[in-house]
């Protein structure tokens, strides 16, 4: 596998993924440069939404592909929003418009407790039985109003406590390492290098 299509047009995710898969000589081209549909995201699990994207832009594309289904679970919100993250404040999907809402959710609430979760589906082929599929965390705590200017999403709101710092005050290249993403990007690596090696 020399190119794998990346089931998303978001300009961060692209960047990560390109990044953490350079050193394997992988070539990371977005599904928006083969006309690939956007996929539904019926599912109410991360991984079911991965693996639908994931086949929709194999089919469509005629490569193997790579998508992730990620998102912020907050404690006192029951693990919302979740598989919404990218929506919860309505569509059309707005960074700023979700922030708000969060802040206004837990404007009155101490338990400031969240994660960011991120699961990774690679399928070979449309019909692949063994998609490779890998996941990571990220534990931390939502502030009261934002910080920072890099990253995307609730990277602004999010505070890893053990750095002190959110993930939008993080140089790219940390964050990669630290991430959820970064977590199952780094597994995913890893696997896809063993199998390197062993051909």
């Amino acid at each position: 596998m020399r190119r794998i299509v990346l089931a998303s047009s978001n300009p961060g995710k692209i960047r990560e993924i390109r990044a953490i898969l350079a050193p394997l000589q992988i070539e990371v081209v977005p599904q928006s440069h083969y006309g690939v549909p956007e996929a539904d995201e019926p599912h109410p699990t991360f991984v079911e939404n991965a693996l639908a994207k994931a086949r929709n832009a194999c089919v469509h594309a005629g490569s193997p592909a790579l998508a992730d289904d990620s998102g912020i679970c907050v404690d006192a919100l029951h693990g919302s929003p979740g598989v919404q993250s990218a929506r919860f404040a309505g569509e059309p999907g707005s960074d700023a418009r979700n922030n708000q809402r969060l802040l206004e959710l837990l404007a009155h609430t101490e338990d400031r407790r969240a994660h960011y979760y991120c699961v990774i589906v690679l399928v070979r082929h449309a019909d692949d039985p063994q998609p490779v599929v890998a996941e990571g965390e990220w534990h931390g705590e939502i502030l009261r109003a934002p910080r920072g200017s890099a990253g995307f999403g609730y990277d602004p709101l999010f505070l890893d406590p053990l750095l002190g710092k959110t993930g939008a005050e993080l140089p790219m290249e940390h964050k990669n390492r630290i991430s959820h993403r970064g977590k199952a990007l780094a597994a995913l690596a890893d696997r896809l290098a063993t199998a390197q090696r062993s051909r």
